[in-house]
């Protein structure tokens, strides 16, 4: 095909952005809807971009020392890039392109200014914006000055901040190409940028007006700051004038220059109202032909506007989809079961069938529509104390909405029913016995043993047909009623005991030391446990320095057995993964590898405990724990039976003591359970993939991870699989990772996250939720991914969230900061088992706190003090 080097704009849509780029592609679409003007112009496309820039030895000799830096050596991606801009500036154009932009700059008007814009082939998606990465340069004339500015337009493709911004959104270098977007200037009165959804909430049912005087470039660089009016359902409703102190505005021969704004006019609004209604009904247009809310660059031009750009806007966080057109409002799953992280589709499918109420997907995550419960008032308290007791700031953010006038109406209450005999047979309270624990567990362990059976000779549909059965047996397991009651009775007396001995005693939070080595906690004995495998390596000093040098080998087991003692730290290795090998960081998500698979993502952690512990830790730390929870029991009881009515309180708290170190620790095995199924189910679906590679219907056995779990079942029917699904799959996965879910999301979009309603915090301090009882200061540590914590005894962690993999780093820290967590999730039960001062639910605590900061953890009051 032969190579064209210039398009009009008019050519141009969505289906050539391979050719003339995302914002020449939005352009030429633009330019097609009613009612909307665009500036006339040419788009250079990405032919001419590869034949002088991609097919240049030197450029290519750059990419390829670029692509070996560490994306975090900063000087060393900062000078690679400036290099690279040099040569690209300095390359010759052939003639052709030469004579190419020539002509079209005769059509459109050869002594008029223009604008030059770049216009990458990853810019301006549904996915990645791409805003303000590459260069743009107004009121430029002549054909010599913009041949020049379409150079610096490819070059500005390896500035800094575009490359790491490629780098941090998985987009090769090589993979992008850019065109160059030619259009004529125009001279506004006003200009500026248009959102049609709030930037900040994600409201989409309120637009956004930014205005100034002059050209935009004020407003983009920050020079002024802008009018803001705020529409909804055609009316402004918010207006914020600002002081336009200054303006940008085209020189005569070319360039810009900046004037200041005459007094009189500074305050005046750059719009009026009637002018910004007309703008968003344009940008409501606009939106509605891309599908999506809309980052709209405008220029009003003797009162009519012009659209110079429009962009999604990739930061909003997704809108699960509805069935009718009511409000609804969505509670975070990822909150509850603490992974915040993006989910692929095969993980989504997979928690829905086997979770135990309806959920809805958006932004690769999940969420449960609670709209009619708390629009019934005899539901909505319960629901309300609930979320609270898990996460208070769940709770604020439904309190904020439903403060909301007629967002969520309230239902009316059903007549009272006639009256009836008083009910007598509902279920008893379960008896405060360990028996009853440990009959659970045994049937949950019958339960697997049966699966792990059964599943072995199942394969192809048949095998999809055997697990579709499956959950049920799951989900049967886990609405096992007592199996609910023995976990409620564990957390009821839990908060009995904190809010009695508060009353009592004064005494906040007493059950965290009440709980500590509280038996039968699986998920605390995985990190002792990992304890005694360092107690059986560190007196083989090979195998020691073996485990040092393992890298990513997935095999070094085998590679360990051949060293002096290899043997038993492999054993000891092997054991430990036996029973815990199917966990992993994010566990809810079935694609997730898990320790099993990835045994090297525990081997870090093990050399820390041979370093940082002596023989026997595992069991000295949790006698010390239970000694301390007895010294603590004799102490609260001595105290509470030296008080009127004493022996009846101390009474009542030692059946809630006893009733709470019975049930506490089951609070996590059923997890455990889930995750040991869902390992069985991985392992079966996994031989299914192998079988689809080896057919040649699928490129890599993990590719089936972007499908659900009934598009997997038909692709093993079919022997076929949708390529294009799974690379669409794939990108939106990408894009979904970058994103921050919402506490709480409303079907307008508005993302809540709720506030501490609190004033009893020193100036400065991060507010959060106290779970786990006492004050430590030292080092923070912000770790984001397990697999790569450098933490040294006395450190406090600071993550984003912690399930029960987290567990074993646990054993060596001294505190903990998370920002998602409630009183009885994961990482706060394990704090308190082993008496780790912990507070939970810091809004952006690992923005908030430097690695390597000191700082005071107050884990009895629930805030952190930044020290240094």
């Amino acid at each position: 095909m032969r190579e064209r080097y210039v398009w009009d704009l008019d050519e141009a849509d969505e289906s050539q952005l391979a050719v003339v780029g995302g914002k020449g592609a939005h352009l030429g679409a633009l330019s097609r809807i009613g009612g909307v003007r665009v500036p006339d112009g040419f788009c250079v496309t990405t032919d001419a971009f590869r034949r002088v820039v991609t097919a240049a030895p030197a450029v290519e000799e750059s990419l390829g020392r670029l692509a070996r830096v560490d994306p975090d050596d900063r000087e060393a991606v900062r000078a690679l890039s400036a290099g690279i801009r040099r040569i690209i500036e300095g390359l010759p154009l052939p003639d052709e392109l030469v004579a190419a932009v020539a002509g079209a700059l005769a059509r459109h008007g050869g002594e008029a200014a223009y604008a030059v814009r770049s216009s990458a082939t990853a810019e301006d998606l549904p996915t990645a914006s791409f805003a303000g990465q590459q260069d743009s340069y107004l009121n430029v004339v002549g054909p010599d000055a913009v041949l020049r500015h379409i150079s610096r337009c490819w070059a500005s493709l390896f500035t800094e901040r575009a490359v790491t911004y490629r780098r941090r959104g998985g987009i090769d270098d090589r993979a992008v190409h850019m065109a160059v977007v030619v259009q004529r200037m125009v001279f506004p009165q006003a200009s500026g940028i248009l959102f049609t959804a709030d930037p900040v909430t994600g409201d989409r049912k309120n637009a956004t007006v930014d205005a100034g005087f002059g050209l935009g470039e004020a407003l983009v660089s920050g020079l002024v700051n802008p009018d803001v009016f705020t529409v909804r359902d055609g009316e402004v409703v918010g207006r914020a004038i600002a002081a336009k102190q200054r303006a940008i505005e085209a020189l005569e021969g070319g360039g810009t220059r900046t004037v200041p704004v005459d007094a009189r006019r500074q305050e005046r609004p750059a719009l009026t109202d009637e002018q910004v209604l007309r703008l968003v009904r344009i940008g409501r247009r606009i939106e509605e032909r891309f599908g999506r809310p809309q980052d709209i660059e405008w220029c009003l031009v003797d009162d009519g506007f012009r659209i110079v750009q429009s962009r999604p806007i990739t930061t909003l966080f997704p809108v699960p989809e509805a069935k009718d057109d009511e409000n609804h409002v969505y509670v975070s799953v990822g909150h509850q079961q603490m992974m915040t992280d993006a989910m692929k589709a095969l993980g989504l499918s997979m928690w829905r069938l086997t979770a135990m109420a309806p959920m809805l997907e958006a932004g690769g995550r999940l969420f449960v529509d609670v709209t009619r419960r708390l629009a019934s008032p005899s539901v909505r308290a319960g629901l309300l104390d609930l979320m609270g007791k898990g996460d208070p700031l769940v709770r604020d953010a439904l309190e904020t909405v439903l403060d909301r006038p007629g967002f969520v109406p309230s239902l009316p209450e059903p007549d009272p029913a006639p009256a009836a005999p008083p009910v007598t047979g509902g279920p008893a309270p379960v008896k405060t016995d360990p028996a009853v624990v440990r009959g659970l567990i045994a049937r949950s362990e019958a339960s697997v043993a049966a699966l792990e059976r059964d599943i072995r000779t199942r394969s192809g549909p048949a095998l999809f047909d055997f697990l579709a059965a499956a959950f049920d047996e799951h989900k049967r397991v886990l609405g096992d009623p007592v199996s609910m009651q023995a976990i409620m009775a564990g957390m009821e007396a839990t908060w009995w005991l904190n809010d009695m001995l508060w009353e009592w005693l004064g005494e906040k939070n007493a059950a965290d030391t009440l709980t500590l080595s509280a038996p039968g906690n699986v998920t605390s004995e995985m990190g002792l446990a990992l304890l005694d495998v360092a107690d059986a390596i560190r007196p083989h000093p090979e195998a020691v320095a073996y485990l040092r040098d393992v890298g990513d080998d997935e095999g070094f087991l085998d590679g360990l057995a051949k060293v002096a003692g290899g043997a038993e730290a492999r054993d000891a290795i092997e054991a430990y993964l036996a029973r815990y090998g199917m966990r992993c960081v994010g566990e809810i998500d079935i694609t997730r590898p898990r320790w099993s698979e990835r045994p090297t993502t525990l081997v870090p952690v093990i050399l820390d405990n041979v370093r940082l512990f002596g023989p026997g830790a595992a069991a000295q730390r949790f006698e010390e724990g239970r000694q301390k929870a007895l010294a603590k029991e004799r102490d609260v009881l001595t105290r509470l039976r030296a008080l009127p009515d004493g022996d009846r309180k101390a009474d009542e708290t030692k059946r809630m003591i006893d009733r709470v170190r019975t049930f506490i620790g089951y609070r996590e095995y059923p997890k455990y359970g889930i995750v040991r199924r869902y390992f069985v189910y991985k392992q079966a679906l996994m031989r299914e993939a192998d079988r689809l590679v080896d057919a040649g219907a699928l490129a890599d056995r993990e590719d089936v991870f972007h499908l659900t779990f009934e598009e997997f079942r038909e692709a093993v029917r079919t022997n076929e699989v949708d390529e294009g699904l799974i690379r669409r799959r794939r990108e939106a996965f990408r894009a979904y990772r970058a994103l921050t879910p919402p506490r709480v999301l409303t079907s307008d979009g508005e993302a809540v996250n709720g506030a501490y309603r609190r004033d009893d915090a020193p100036d400065g301090a991060l507010n959060g939720l106290p779970v786990s009882a006492g004050t430590v200061e030292g080092r923070a540590r912000v770790v984001l991914d397990v697999s790569e914590a450098d933490l040294e005894e006395g450190d406090i962690l600071v993550t984003t969230f912690t399930d029960p993999s987290w567990s074993p780093l646990f054993v060596g820290i001294a505190g903990l900061v998370t920002e998602v967590g409630g009183l009885m999730t994961h990482g706060a039960v394990i704090a308190r088992e082993y008496g780790l001062p912990a507070v939970v639910g810091v809004d952006r605590a690992t923005r908030l706190i430097r690695d390597g900061q000191r700082i005071r953890l107050h884990g009895t009051d629930g805030y952190v003090e930044l020290l240094s």
